[in-house]
């Protein structure tokens, strides 16, 4: 073929229209291409329309493809972060049960107008003080000459009983409930001389001789609600105390877990009705002629903070037996306790406790064991306090 200027001819093609054709060819070819290998947006993928399946047919807004909504896997991540939390919270649970049965107990004193309610709400408000330990004194409605003899004896008062708070971290109260009718006469008396010496510890309890089990677990509970301390001591309100060596007593053990403090016994089960100290409950403890488990006199004993927050935490499950001591030793059977036999809780009045003082063995409580505590102790513990007594220097030169 060859190749001429201008156009006509016998069939040949000019050079301006070859151009032209080749150009045309290669715009068109452009735009095949491109039409072929564009491809749609991964998240706009348009639905072909049709008669088929609902999942087939175009997704349309206002004549435009609607997105295509993909899984969130950020949802399945908070689920997993949610099991994780609640896991957590499991844990935290478990954690806080002593804390909230410590709440129920202030709330339950609160509600009864605990006079030392305004006491630990201050406490709480700077921080709760840690103690050595809280001594609540079992007492009754008709024992205000005892109570004066204690006072007048061992126990400090005034401004001495607070700097022995502030400065050796001993708390001690009288403890005592209410009648059975309550605001009455005897009731009336108790908030007059604690008006008087700010030195009672009120608790929801009816008092009765019978109901000492009842008393002695209320008191644990409402004390570890009121008071932080490694101790809480009962003891009854006809027993010399000297303060100083009871304290070293305990101190000894303070970085014990769970500690039972007394001078133990295990005393036959009186099964005779009428007698002083019957058990009603004697089959429970087996055959006739049985003594029961290892547990403290009931003149004195110490538990530590662990074990007075157990009894807090169960006293509403707690079997209580007509003797007080008897059941507290029962409320331990089965756990991990150590019972520590210490006689130096249990000495006799004088001699005994001035011959042991005299050798410099120092006991820290003295009592008559046939009369379970100081016989006369209104006018007897003058006679054991001047004889047994520790000395005041004592007390304040100790340290714990």
């Amino acid at each position: 073929m060859s190749w001429r200027k201008g156009g006509g001819g016998d069939g040949g093609v000019s050079r301006r229209w070859a151009v032209l054709l080749c150009l045309g060819s290669f715009c068109l070819g452009l735009l095949f291409t491109n039409r072929m290998w564009t491809l749609p947006e991964a998240n706009e993928i348009a639905r072909p329309n049709g008669n088929g399946d609902e999942g087939n047919t175009l997704v349309a807004a206002e004549c435009g493809p609607k997105k295509v909504q993909h899984p969130d896997y950020k949802d399945i991540l908070r689920v997993q972060d949610t099991h994780h939390g609640v896991q957590t919270l499991d844990k935290t649970i478990a954690s806080l049960e002593t804390e909230l049965s410590a709440a129920r107990s202030l709330q339950e004193s609160l509600l009864n107008g605990s006079p030392v309610a305004e006491e630990f709400k201050l406490s709480e408000s700077i921080g709760r003080r840690k103690y050595l330990m809280v001594i609540g004194i079992n007492t009754a409605f008709s024992s205000r000459k005892r109570r004066d003899s204690i006072r007048y004896t061992w126990m400090p008062q005034g401004e001495k009983r607070k700097k022995l708070e502030e400065e050796k971290g001993i708390i001690i109260r009288f403890v005592i409930g209410h009648s059975a009718i309550s605001g009455g006469i005897v009731d009336r008396a108790i908030e007059a001389e604690d008006r008087k010496h700010g030195d009672f510890m009120r608790i929801d309890h009816v008092e009765g001789y019978l109901a000492l089990s009842g008393k002695t677990k209320t008191y644990f509970a409402t004390a570890v609600s009121l008071w932080d301390a490694d101790f809480y001591v009962k003891v009854d309100d006809d027993v010399h105390v000297n303060i100083a060596t009871l304290g070293q007593i305990l101190s000894n053990h303070a970085l014990k877990p769970r500690v039972y403090i007394g001078c133990m016994k295990s005393g036959p089960v009186l099964t005779e009705k009428g007698v002083r100290y019957y058990e009603p409950e004697h089959w429970k403890f087996g055959e006739p002629g049985n003594k029961y488990f290892r547990h403290a006199t009931g003149q004195l004993y110490a538990i530590s903070k662990d074990l007075a927050t157990y009894i807090s935490i169960n006293r509403h499950v707690l079997h209580k037996y007509i003797n007080e001591d008897v059941s507290l030793g029962s409320w331990f059977i089965g756990l991990d306790v150590e019972h520590i036999d210490d006689r130096r809780l249990c000495c006799g009045t004088p001699p005994d406790c001035e011959w042991k003082a005299q050798a410099g063995n120092t006991c820290a409580a003295s009592f008559d064991w046939r009369c379970s505590g100081i016989c006369n102790s209104e006018g007897r513990i003058w006679e054991v306090h001047n004889k047994c007594a520790e000395g005041e220097k004592a007390l304040w030169n100790a340290t714990f």
